[in-house]
């Protein structure tokens, strides 16, 4: 499991069992605790158990798994994301590619952002979301109006949402320090998502914050209501969902200070998790089930890790801590 995400998605798909009474999935302890009322050996349970989440990348057992941290990955890994970042690099020296600015949220690092979590945390949560619509709603239409109708709940509600947050920022009327604080916690945040998508020092997963599962059950659960809105209601409420590259741009939306360039950031930020999302919605993408999905995770925590250091360089800087790293 690599956030808060996998385990309300866990919880939620194991609680619809009708001889289930509670369950528990603990990120840290990479651990469910599943009550209820079974028949069979624990051995059996495990493997029912599996079937229903395994769709989602996850199996269960009865006895701790051994971790392998898989270093092999990073031979391949290394070397792909230092080509991204050297070619970020030489794009942003000749002013071409303005992901890091010294005054501005970028929409760009916001779109590069939605790109990676789409194939982490957005991937896990959000697809089982668009499953369990297409489930409830196959009897009235059809997969395609589901889906198509997530999608454009997801970035019209991420638009709204992220300008409502620029707002607030707004109002808190943040000053200068304020939003050097703000740009430290965000650069933060983003280190140690990229660190656990590493998935190599399971201890950083008890450092990243979440907001509490309560606020984003909900949504989970409205994917399984028929209602025609329902697929536009949740993918706007996906906004609320703990993911924690969500979070990390909603900070970003509250610095602006303002509704337009809030919305624009966390529609940026929803744009780039479109297009993996989508072929996972109308075709069959599941990268969760690849072979090389263990060098694909390490590529991309390389990469936000690089854009944390980027981003923290980028507050310092501001502050007059140290030079800028881009002077075009």
């Amino acid at each position: 499991m690599h956030c808060a995400a996998c385990t309300l998605l866990i919880e939620e798909t194991l609680k619809e069992l009708p001889n289930v009474t509670r369950v528990h999935a603990s990120l840290t302890r990479h651990q469910v605790i599943i009550e209820g009322d079974f028949i069979n050996p624990p051995e059996v349970i495990a493997e029912e158990l599996t079937k229903l989440v395994k769709i989602h990348g996850y199996t269960i057992s009865v006895e701790k798994q051994e971790r392998n941290a898989a270093w092999k990955d990073f031979t391949y890994a290394l070397p792909i994301a230092l080509l991204v970042i050297t070619g970020f690099f030489v794009l942003q020296k000749a002013g071409l590619a303005d992901l890091i600015t010294a005054s501005n949220v970028s929409y760009g690092t916001a779109f590069v952002i939605g790109l990676i979590a789409s194939v982490s945390t957005c991937l896990a949560v959000v697809g089982g979301l668009v499953l369990s619509l297409s489930a409830s709603s196959a009897l009235e239409g059809g997969t395609w109006r589901t889906q198509a109708m997530f999608h454009a709940g997801r970035v019209g509600g991420f638009f709204l949402l992220g300008g409502a947050v620029g707002a607030i920022g707004n109002s808190l009327h943040l000053g200068f320090n304020a939003n050097i604080v703000l740009g430290v916690i965000i650069a933060l945040v983003m280190f140690i998502l990229g660190v656990n998508l590493l998935d190599v020092f399971h201890f950083t997963k008890r450092l990243q914050f979440t907001l509490p599962k309560w606020i984003s059950r909900h949504i989970v659960r409205g994917s399984r209501h028929d209602h025609y809105l329902a697929p536009v209601l949740v993918g706007a409420g996906t906004f609320f969902l703990p993911c924690g590259f969500t979070q990390s741009m909603q900070l970003y939306a509250l610095t602006t200070g303002s509704f337009m360039r809030g919305a624009l950031t966390m529609t940026a930020f929803a744009l780039g998790t479109l297009p993996v999302l989508a072929l996972l919605s109308f075709g069959t993408l599941n990268i969760a089930h690849k072979p090389w999905k263990g060098i694909f995770f390490k590529t991309a925590g390389i990469i936000v890790i690089a854009l944390a250091l980027l981003n923290l360089a980028n507050a310092l800087a501001t502050a007059g801590i140290i030079a800028p790293l881009f002077n075009l």
